[in-house]
């Protein structure tokens, strides 16, 4: 073992090759190597003499391993170094900054709210964007005679019972039938929904928006006000106060117009709230009886509340963007200035 040891340690003094080393490995680590073929020997021995013998020949195939790794790392390590100074590179130097991908402004948005909402135990859930007139109009108290459908000119299909979805709602009402009148519901509904508007600084024939949707009993208004102004001081400020003004939607009785204090001027007045110190960012109100029965839940039995956000919307108030089409074009400038938490 001593001679085959001084051998090996002979040989790796002339190597310089991975090649020849692999060689070396084979000759004598291999399966037919001179190592292996002291095992061998093992049956010509007394139970005494295996015991001694295999504890040399473990430490023998240890020590030429040892060795082996050693020579490989000599190796590469010179042949690395070699590469470096035969290099006209100084890799000192930084690196070229390479642009990476982040999410879209409205991401931002819609994840943040989706943090908050989930941590008050309402569940996202999501629905078609093709959809059918019965979910995204009649279940929702907008009969096709209803004067409100003029104010949300939709993209029909040939046929007039499909078109795209002109708001988030019917992922509301397609959530209450399946409840079937026994459960309640907490909801938000995040998605794209579509208009016949005409593209400009405030309007986009495709926009996004986030509703939301709570049914159970003994649901007032003030739930609802509890729920908004915990939504209003996470995005835009603790200060931030919160009102109610009247409004009509054809789905909540009594409906709501959803104003929070303007956080630019300190309700001084400005260009961004009108003078007026207030900023309408959503609309809200209870759920029309109408709708609760339509759906399947007994008027008398359940209430709730229903809530919508234009994200784009609270974006621009987010982030202080003056044109909504800033969204959509694929200028990294925009992405640099408002993709930053600390806006």
């Amino acid at each position: 073992m001593e001679k085959i040891l001084n051998e090996i340690k002979e040989a790796l003094e002339n190597v310089t090759e991975i090649n020849e080393l692999n060689d070396i490995k084979v000759k004598y680590m291999g399966k037919k190597g001179v190592i292996n073929d002291l095992t061998s020997k093992l049956k010509d021995l007394t139970v005494e003499e295996k015991k001694t013998f295999g504890q040399q020949l473990n430490e023998l195939k240890s020590n030429v391993t040892i060795m082996l790794d050693e020579k490989r790392n000599e190796i590469e390590k010179k042949k690395l170094d070699e590469k470096l100074k035969n290099e006209k590179i100084d890799i000192s130097l930084p690196a070229t900054k390479i642009p990476v991908g982040c999410p879209n402004i409205l991401e931002n948005v819609i994840e943040e709210l989706e943090e908050l909402m989930m941590s008050m135990g309402y569940d996202v859930v999501e629905g078609p964007e093709v959809e059918k007139d019965l979910y995204n109009f009649e279940l929702l108290n907008l009969p096709k005679s209803h004067p409100a459908r003029d104010a949300q000119d939709s993209f029909y299909t040939k046929d007039d019972t499909i078109l795209l979805r002109s708001q988030t709602s019917p992922v509301q009402a397609r959530t209450m039938e399946k409840g079937k009148g026994e459960t309640p519901i907490r909801i938000i509904c995040p998605g794209k929904t579509y208009r016949r508007d005409e593209d400009d600084a405030t309007h986009s024939h495709q926009f996004t928006q986030m509703e939301g949707l709570l049914i159970d009993k003994d649901i007032s208004l003030a739930n609802l006000k509890a729920t908004f102004d915990v939504v209003a001081k996470k995005l835009f400020g603790e200060d931030r106060l919160t009102r109610f003004r009247p409004s009509f939607y054809p789905f909540t009785e009594p409906s709501v117009e959803l104003d929070i204090s303007c956080f630019n001027c300190g309700q001084k007045g400005c260009n961004i709230c009108k003078g007026t110190g207030w900023i309408t960012v959503g609309g809200a109100g209870m759920v029309h009886y109408k709708v609760l029965k339509n759906c399947g839940y007994d008027p008398e039995v359940w209430t709730g509340f229903a809530f919508g956000f234009g994200i784009e919307r609270l974006a621009m108030l987010k982030y202080g963007i003056n044109d909504v089409r800033t969204f959509y074009i694929n200028d990294l400038r925009n992405t640099e200035t408002y993709n930053r938490r600390d806006v």
